[in-house]
């Protein structure tokens, strides 16, 4: 009987590999380069969040802390691998973008029904954490979901993600959901700032070093937070009076749950088990170890298990849902270190900086156009990958027109959400991404394959 192949990468340019220790500096710099590619993501959903459903700044900031305490969390469970918990690769948890639409869509509908900002961040989470043990659950069965959710069912939903996200950003853009109350939205100041913002992202991400291009974000951010301080835009009000150390406290909201919105979450969740697949995968590659074969496998199975496990970690503490990142990939071709033991390094920060308020409630004065410059072109990306993830085997008709009328209905849900006031689940329907993604996969399962030979969708346009 020959032996399993099992493919591996070519030997990447590694200084450290999986298993090397790294001297005490070497490793808290490649840590700190890590966190400066994921920190901006880490703490946006939640202001982005926060922001929307215009939750007191206490609040927030306390979803920012929760997120890097979960974040640590989890990226040390997933490097050190406990039994059958944790990839044992380089990677890093952070939260995941793919809920803050829907984070959103739900607790404006939420607050509709009267709920106040307590009760409201009690169902959201409630939900998410429920949730969250979908993706626990699904780390066995890989192989059966792969042939449901395919890259055309994934990729319109993560297109639809990035699609319904560009109005909150765009809000963000012109002074933020407060300024929309005050009339100030769209005013010279706003947008010039968050231009300067935009400006500063794209001209670092035009440059040729790795490291900065991956720092455009960041960098972008930290420019505009210095204009708008010399502009007299930053509140430092909300830093006063502080306690010294944040104490994580499990339901700090209390715990509420409620199955139309868990069936929103939910299908969400489905899909960021093959975004984890995905990075996983790459980090394998990166890393010089096998991508395919029963240990990958195992590591597999390991990451998706502690993916659901610190989702469930971090909305019991009261930080939106993690997944693991792929910005960390880059990180590692672009230092040659892939050696997990850094991972520890990163979780050890996140932990520490959570645990004190400051950090989180500084986080909270950075103005809205500042946030609204760099997430334009950022959700615009999260688009354009749903779109690269459909393109991943070629379209045929069946694909383009299963791509075509799930886009097409989730789109006009978000321009006209009360056409399906009369269903009985309404708000199933009436979030863009949801109503995206479930076309998409209901016309996956009834309409018959194409066995004719892929095409591209330009040539389809020709015929």
């Amino acid at each position: 009987m020959a032996a399993p192949i099992h493919k591996t990468a070519d030997k990447p340019d590694l200084v450290y590999r999986l298993e090397d220790k790294p001297p005490f500096a070497n490793a808290l710099l490649s840590a700190v380069t890590h966190l400066l590619a994921i920190f901006v993501p880490m703490i946006t959903p939640a202001l982005i969040v926060g922001g929307a459903l215009k939750l007191p700044p206490e609040m927030t900031a306390y979803l920012v802390s929760m997120a890097m305490v979960a974040s640590g969390i989890g990226t040390y469970l997933q490097v050190n691998r406990f039994g059958p918990v944790g990839s044992g690769l380089l990677s890093i948890q952070s939260v995941n973008f793919s809920f803050v639409g829907v984070m959103i869509s739900l607790g404006l509908g939420m607050q509709e029904q009267g709920l106040d900002e307590h009760a409201m961040v009690s169902a959201l989470l409630g939900v998410a954490f429920v949730g969250a043990f979908l993706v626990a659950g699904s780390a066995w069965l890989l192989p059966y979901l792969k042939k449901v959710i395919t890259p055309t069912v994934s990729g319109v939903v993560v297109m639809m993600i990035g699609l319904s996200l560009i109005s909150v950003a765009i809000t963000e853009f012109g002074g933020g959901f407060a300024a929309l109350g005050n009339g100030t939205f769209g005013s010279w100041h706003h947008i010039a700032l968050a231009a300067f913002v935009l400006l500063v992202v794209l001209f670092f991400n035009a440059l040729k070093n790795p490291l900065l291009r991956m720092s455009g974000i960041a960098v972008g951010m930290i420019a505009g937070y210095i204009v708008a301080l010399f502009l007299g835009m930053v509140d430092f009000s909300v830093l006063e009076d502080l306690p010294v150390i944040t104490v994580p406290v499990p339901f700090k909201y209390g715990f509420d749950f409620q199955w139309v919105p868990f069936l929103v979450a939910g299908l969400v969740y489905l899909l960021s088990i093959f975004e984890a697949v995905g990075d996983l995968t790459a980090t394998a590659m990166v890393s010089g170890e096998p991508y395919e074969g029963d240990e990958f496998q195992q590591r597999l199975r390991g990451g998706v298990l502690a993916d659901g496990l610190v989702s469930v970690i971090a909305t019991a503490l009261g930080s939106l849902p993690l997944t693991t990142f792929a910005q960390n990939n880059g990180v590692i071709q672009m230092t040659g270190v892939a050696s997990r033991h850094v991972g520890k390094y990163i979780a050890a920060i996140l932990v520490l900086l959570g645990l004190f308020p400051i950090v989180g409630r500084a986080f909270t004065t950075i103005p809205s156009p500042v946030i609204g410059g760099a997430m334009v072109l950022m959700f615009g990306l999260i688009a354009i990958a749903g779109v690269r993830i459909i393109m991943t085997n070629g379209i045929n008709r069946r694909e383009a027109v299963i791509a075509a009328t799930s886009i097409g209905l989730g789109l006009g849900v978000s321009f006209k959400p009360e056409v399906f006031a009369l269903l009985p689940v309404k708000e199933l329907f009436q979030n863009p991404i949801c109503m995206g993604g479930v076309a998409a996969l209901v016309m996956n399962l009834v309409m018959p394959r194409d066995t004719g030979a892929k095409v591209y969708l330009s040539d389809e346009l020709e015929s």
